[in-house]
């Protein structure tokens, strides 16, 4: 499935000497659940005038605001069915009908995300089914979906833009490779829902095998996300950077990761 989006006009960021860059910012890091202050997984992916927001966990659609203005939103990827991936659809709809005078905008997701959210019939999204080996192409970004180790249909994506690559592993057990995202990725963000003495308990990877993910995959930067609020951070962080060698970022909401 390949698809060409035009842009909505907004602006990425510039990087030094005046060239537009690939950037990420967090917009909600929390995993399974959110904690206090929290919430779910969700990111602003920006390159030059291309805004996409993928995965709209919990409480991301407020803090998106902090950074653009909804309207500025050229398309959005859901990578899987769990709710904390996706109940701010609701918030973006809400607004999109009432405050954009029903502007609507495409969504990217695996099958049958519409029916479990009913959010088939709304005007707002044109819903658009992508599953392992799809591309799509928006504005600035060009996206690839692979399938992970995951409960549903769960979808890492891998994002090309202004001559740099960034790979979201999504949610997936450690049965599943980052490197089938391809090479040259500048920047990895790996769910490390927890450490090593949970492995084998829910579906998800461990600090440790974040890390060996990435260095297996010959990642230049590691960034961390989606873990539990009960789970130690120092902790996560600690064995991740031991099995990446190298040093290893942690989401945050509001942190952003310029390429």
């Amino acid at each position: 499935m390949v698809a060409a989006l035009p842009t909505a006009g907004n602006v990425g960021p510039i990087a030094t000497g005046g060239q537009r860059c690939l950037s990420l910012t967090v917009l909600g890091c929390d995993g399974s659940w959110t904690g206090p202050g929290g919430a779910g997984s969700g990111y602003l992916v920006t390159a030059g005038d291309t805004c996409l927001v993928v995965d709209t966990g919990p409480g991301t659609f407020a803090n998106l605001q902090r950074h653009i203005d909804p309207a500025s939103i050229d398309a959005v990827i859901i990578t899987h069915h769990h709710p904390d991936h996706w109940t701010d659809l609701y918030a973006i709809d809400t607004h999109a009908r009432f405050a954009l005078h029903g502007r609507s905008m495409p969504l990217f997701a695996p099958v049958g995300l519409g029916g479990r959210a009913q959010l088939d019939r709304t005007p707002t999204f044109d819903l658009q089914a992508v599953t392992d080996g799809d591309t799509v192409r928006i504005g600035d970004l060009a996206c690839r979906f692979c399938r992970t180790d995951h409960s549903f249909e769960t979808l890492a994506v891998r994002i090309d833009g202004a001559g740099r690559t960034l790979g979201y592993s999504a949610d997936s057990g450690p049965g599943w490779s980052l490197s089938r995202l391809g090479t040259g990725l500048d920047l990895v963000l790996c769910e490390a829902t927890y450490t090593s003495e949970h492995e084998g308990t829910a579906g998800h990877m461990s600090g440790r095998q974040a890390g060996e993910q990435a260095r297996g995959a010959g990642a230049r930067r590691l960034a961390i996300t989606h873990r539990w609020p009960t789970i130690d951070a120092v902790a996560v962080a600690s064995e991740a950077e031991a099995a990446f060698g190298g040093p290893v970022e942690q989401a945050s909401i509001g942190k952003e990761f310029v390429l």
